[in-house]
């Protein structure tokens, strides 16, 4: 059985995803599967995908649905179903790992321990400077001096958290603060995600419903959540924020004062 599987949230930008793609052939951890959560992009795309899937030495999967809107979480339950390993990891598809992302997310697992790290978010100056070829010689974690100078005088924000230390004190030191679960970069065993039945499929607009929402109902059936601040290290390609939908909002206060773990519009219905 393959270790970990590698679940990529995905619609439309193909030229993020083989950015993306490009840094998963770099990491130093190997034992892994990719399933492309794709929530209804264009023919186009999907051509595009299964092109340039023959490119990469890893096990892809691409999972599609028609486009009906944002469902998001209903294709993220599928990739769940359909994936060949007992534990999962969850990034968005303009999101770059760093090298060693899949690697401390596996050897860092644990029994009731749902793993979270961050991302420094970059500026479109920095983005337009990212290229596949660049990837393959270290880039975007050679570019962190320049990330820090952007992020004082240009548009990239939380440069710090796109540091990756492997020394032991200072993933102590850097993790003492209690941090959510971020939907673009975490990881759980199956089992643990399967037990809440997965992500509640009401949720048909970006935001809560695949982080916060999901966060509730683990904490409910016993998960905790730990911080792999500057050890889980990903570097989040440039776009307009979006913003936090009003019946995002009021359908998670709903899942509050239901106070359920097991939601009943997830994987199973």
């Amino acid at each position: 059985m393959i270790k970990t599987s590698l679940v990529i949230s995905y619609y439309n930008r193909t030229d993020y995803l083989v950015l993306v793609l490009a840094a998963l052939e770099k990491q130093s951890f190997r034992d892994f599967e990719v399933i492309i959560a794709d929530d209804g992009s264009s023919e186009e795309n999907v051509k595009k995908i299964e092109e340039i899937s023959k490119n990469f030495t890893y096990k892809l999967t691409h999972l599609w649905h028609e486009d009906s809107g944002f469902r998001k979480n209903r294709i993220l339950n599928k990739a769940i179903t359909s994936s060949g390993s007992d534990y999962l990891i969850f990034i968005d598809g303009d999101c770059i790992p760093h090298p060693e992302f899949i690697n401390e997310h596996y050897t860092n697992k644990a029994e009731k321990i749902c793993l979270t790290g961050r991302r420094v978010n970059l500026s479109q100056k920095i983005t337009d400077n990212i290229s596949a070829e660049k990837i393959k010689n270290g880039y975007p974690e050679k570019l962190i001096f320049r990330i820090f100078i952007d992020s004082i005088f240009g548009e990239t924000k939380d440069a710090e958290k796109g540091i990756y230390t492997g020394n032991a004190l200072l993933r102590k030191l850097f993790n003492k603060k209690m941090r959510g679960i971020l939907g673009c970069n975490f990881s759980i065993h199956k089992k643990d995600i399967l037990e809440i039945n997965g992500f509640d499929e009401r949720y048909t607009a970006p935001s809560i419903g695949e982080d916060s929402d999901i966060q509730f109902r683990l904490e409910l059936n016993g998960i905790k959540i730990k911080s792999l601040n500057n050890i889980a290290v990903q570097y989040h390609l440039y776009h307009k924020l979006q913003s936090r939908p009003i019946q995002n909002i009021d359908l998670f206060e709903k899942v509050k004062k239901s106070n359920k773990a097991f939601t009943e519009f997830g994987i199973k219905q």
